[in-house]
């Protein structure tokens, strides 16, 4: 039996593995006596970028609840040393089991400093990954829908000449829908005539679409991120009743993307929203995956750049825009915003 924490105590006692066979003393003998292997060196003295263990379920007690979460955990190992010592990474995470976090990237911080603080090399790297709650309103018949969002933290700590440096970089994910641009202008020329009230059809399909960004004095949050990807995707959600469906199907037509378009208005928000508010360097990742409704392979799109590089880029566009008022260059809202985001 276990207590509202998930520990074990009534009938520790009853388990056999709890009953030594081999005296206490000797235990203490051994360990007094043995030579400690991973300290030992190696045959071939190279260092090792990273060693540790990955697929490991952590709980995380966060605002929303005890939730597990996959991790994978590193360090650099010096060329000296044969081996690191696993058990204390299990530790680390023992010693988190019972402590509250504000969000996984806290989390990860202070996992990533214990760690590096019970090993031998200078650089400790933690990955958190999984799902949280989103609970949100649909948007016509304003029920509540309880949805999933994927959240990381990447955090990399080292410590040089007696100095902490820290990397981190959280992430968020949603899924959403995405109709095809190219089949629909091709179905408007070939019926002659456009309604301007119903779109005209085409293929559509759900999407996965990944934002990460380079955390700089604890910004942006996780909530930032969100807004960002709520604000130019047409994000699914899970309860829909009728007329939700027909306003998410109508908007995602009325404004179709391929999946270039998907990534490339995902930065183009985070350029407006980020800019001057966070360093020129800030690292940003936009990643979309399209789950292809008409073919057998899903198609996949990536940006990997700078803060410093998408605002030029949004500010080219808006002189490009300024000399030619009749461009458009896609669709610059979904209507999501009309959506009621709760996340704790």
């Amino acid at each position: 039996m276990a207590n509202s924490a998930g520990v074990v105590h009534k009938y520790e006692n009853a388990r056999p593995g709890l009953r030594p066979r081999i005296p206490l003393s000797e235990h203490k003998r051994v360990l007094h006596e043995g030579k400690d292997v991973p300290d030992q060196a190696p045959a071939f003295q190279i260092d090792l970028t990273e060693v540790g263990i990955s697929e490991k379920t952590v709980w995380v007690t966060l605002p929303q609840g005890m939730l597990p979460f996959n991790t994978e955990i590193y360090v650099d190992l010096p060329e000296h040393v044969r081996g690191i010592h696993m058990s204390r990474i299990e530790e680390a995470i023992s010693q988190l089991y019972h402590k509250s976090f504000p969000d996984i990237r806290s989390y990860a911080y202070e996992l990533a400093l214990l760690v590096l603080e019970k090993q031998r090399g200078e650089c400790a790297r933690v990955l958190v990954t999984g799902k949280a709650p989103l609970i949100r309103r649909t948007s016509v018949s304003q029920r509540t829908s309880v949805d999933a969002v994927d959240m990381s933290a990447d955090v990399r700590a080292s410590i040089k000449g007696g100095a902490l440096f820290l990397k981190t970089i959280i992430g968020m994910g949603v899924c959403h829908m995405t109709a095809c641009p190219c089949t629909q202008v091709y179905n408007q020329v070939l019926s002659e005539e456009v309604d301007a009230q119903l779109p005209t059809l085409t293929h559509s399909q759900r999407a996965e679409t990944k934002l990460y960004l380079e955390v700089q004095d604890d910004h942006p949050g996780y909530e930032e991120i969100l807004q960002c990807l709520e604000s130019t995707l047409h994000v699914t959600q899970d309860l829909l009743k009728r007329p939700d469906e027909a306003e998410i199907v109508l908007k995602a037509h009325c404004y179709p993307q391929f999946a270039e378009d998907v990534v490339r208005e995902v930065a183009k928000e985070v350029g407006k929203r980020f800019r001057g508010k966070l360093p020129d360097a800030t690292e940003v990742i936009v990643e979309s995956l399209s789950l292809e409704s008409i073919h057998t392979h899903n198609v996949r799109c990536m940006l990997q750049t700078t803060l410093k590089e998408i605002s030029e880029a949004v500010s080219a566009q808006a002189r490009l825009d300024a000399g030619n008022p009749s461009y458009n260059n896609g669709p610059q809202t979904t209507g999501s915003e009309s959506q009621q985001i709760k996340t704790d």
